[in-house]
Protein backbone atom coordinates (compact mmCIF):
# COMPACT_ATOMS: atom_id res chain seq x y z
CA UNK A 1 0.00 0.00 0.00
CA UNK A 2 2.71 2.09 0.85
CA UNK A 3 4.77 2.03 -2.52
CA UNK A 4 1.23 2.51 -4.17
CA UNK A 5 0.50 5.43 -2.61
CA UNK A 6 3.85 6.94 -3.09
CA UNK A 7 3.77 6.41 -7.06
CA UNK A 8 0.78 8.64 -7.00
CA UNK A 9 -1.45 5.45 -7.37
CA UNK A 10 -5.10 4.68 -5.95
CA UNK A 11 -4.89 1.81 -3.40
CA UNK A 12 -8.42 -0.41 -3.59
CA UNK A 13 -8.60 -3.14 -1.69
CA UNK A 14 -10.86 -6.02 -3.35
CA UNK A 15 -12.17 -9.44 -2.16
CA UNK A 16 -11.76 -10.18 -6.21
CA UNK A 17 -8.47 -11.78 -6.50
CA UNK A 18 -8.90 -10.85 -10.51
CA UNK A 19 -8.95 -7.02 -9.70
CA UNK A 20 -5.83 -5.21 -9.43
CA UNK A 21 -5.46 -2.97 -5.51
CA UNK A 22 -3.03 -0.48 -7.13
CA UNK A 23 -4.35 1.21 -10.09
CA UNK A 24 -3.97 4.60 -11.32
CA UNK A 25 -6.48 6.99 -11.39
CA UNK A 26 -8.13 8.27 -14.54
CA UNK A 27 -6.72 11.37 -14.68
CA UNK A 28 -3.35 9.94 -14.94
CA UNK A 29 -1.47 8.91 -18.23
CA UNK A 30 -2.78 10.06 -21.62
CA UNK A 31 -5.75 11.10 -23.25
CA UNK A 32 -6.97 10.80 -26.74
CA UNK A 33 -6.19 14.28 -28.82
CA UNK A 34 -9.23 14.45 -31.13
CA UNK A 35 -11.11 12.10 -32.87
CA UNK A 36 -9.79 8.43 -34.32
CA UNK A 37 -9.24 8.03 -37.79
CA UNK A 38 -9.85 5.01 -39.66
CA UNK A 39 -6.89 2.93 -41.56
CA UNK A 40 -6.38 0.04 -43.73
CA UNK A 41 -5.08 -2.28 -41.22
CA UNK A 42 -6.87 -0.35 -38.24
CA UNK A 43 -7.04 3.08 -36.41
CA UNK A 44 -4.75 5.77 -35.29
CA UNK A 45 -4.72 8.64 -32.23
CA UNK A 46 -2.81 11.36 -31.12
CA UNK A 47 -2.15 10.93 -27.31
CA UNK A 48 -1.33 13.75 -25.21
CA UNK A 49 0.27 13.71 -21.74
CA UNK A 50 -2.10 14.74 -18.90
CA UNK A 51 -0.68 16.72 -16.03
CA UNK A 52 -0.46 14.08 -13.55
CA UNK A 53 3.13 12.91 -11.83
CA UNK A 54 5.33 10.82 -14.08
CA UNK A 55 6.12 7.27 -13.51
CA UNK A 56 9.53 7.08 -14.66
CA UNK A 57 10.01 10.96 -16.45
CA UNK A 58 11.17 11.95 -19.79
CA UNK A 59 7.62 11.30 -21.00
CA UNK A 60 6.64 11.99 -24.73
CA UNK A 61 3.67 14.67 -25.84
CA UNK A 62 1.94 13.85 -27.80
CA UNK A 63 2.49 9.96 -29.08
CA UNK A 64 0.86 8.42 -31.77
CA UNK A 65 -1.04 5.63 -31.20
CA UNK A 66 -1.52 2.70 -34.19
CA UNK A 67 -3.66 0.09 -33.98
CA UNK A 68 -4.14 -3.15 -36.35
CA UNK A 69 -6.65 -5.52 -36.31
CA UNK A 70 -4.49 -8.28 -37.92
CA UNK A 71 -6.24 -11.31 -37.31
CA UNK A 72 -9.39 -12.25 -35.83
CA UNK A 73 -7.48 -12.77 -32.95
CA UNK A 74 -4.23 -11.06 -33.19
CA UNK A 75 -4.16 -7.22 -32.28
CA UNK A 76 -1.22 -5.28 -32.63
CA UNK A 77 -0.58 -1.69 -31.40
CA UNK A 78 2.35 0.55 -30.72
CA UNK A 79 3.21 4.12 -29.24
CA UNK A 80 5.67 6.19 -31.12
CA UNK A 81 6.92 9.89 -30.69
CA UNK A 82 5.36 11.18 -33.91
CA UNK A 83 8.22 13.92 -33.95
CA UNK A 84 11.03 11.91 -33.80
CA UNK A 85 11.98 8.74 -35.65
CA UNK A 86 13.88 5.95 -33.46
CA UNK A 87 15.21 2.65 -34.15
CA UNK A 88 13.31 -0.06 -34.00
CA UNK A 89 14.61 -3.62 -33.08
CA UNK A 90 14.06 -6.16 -36.13
CA UNK A 91 12.63 -9.22 -35.49
CA UNK A 92 12.66 -12.14 -38.10
CA UNK A 93 9.20 -13.19 -37.07
CA UNK A 94 7.55 -9.88 -36.98
CA UNK A 95 6.41 -8.60 -40.71
CA UNK A 96 4.98 -5.73 -41.85
CA UNK A 97 1.24 -5.91 -41.65
CA UNK A 98 0.00 -3.74 -44.41
CA UNK A 99 -4.05 -4.73 -44.25
CA UNK A 100 -6.99 -5.13 -44.78
CA UNK A 101 -7.89 -5.22 -41.24
CA UNK A 102 -9.51 -8.50 -40.08
CA UNK A 103 -13.17 -9.14 -39.56
CA UNK A 104 -15.19 -11.08 -37.46
CA UNK A 105 -12.74 -10.14 -34.61
CA UNK A 106 -13.07 -12.36 -31.44
CA UNK A 107 -11.77 -9.22 -29.57
CA UNK A 108 -12.67 -5.81 -28.61
CA UNK A 109 -11.17 -2.23 -28.12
Amino acid sequence: QNLCTLRGCCWSPQSDTNVPWCFFSSDHGYKVDGELRTTQEGFQATLTRLSSPSLFGNDISPLLLTAQYQTQTRFRFKLTDPETRRFEVPHEHVRPFSGPAASNLKYKV
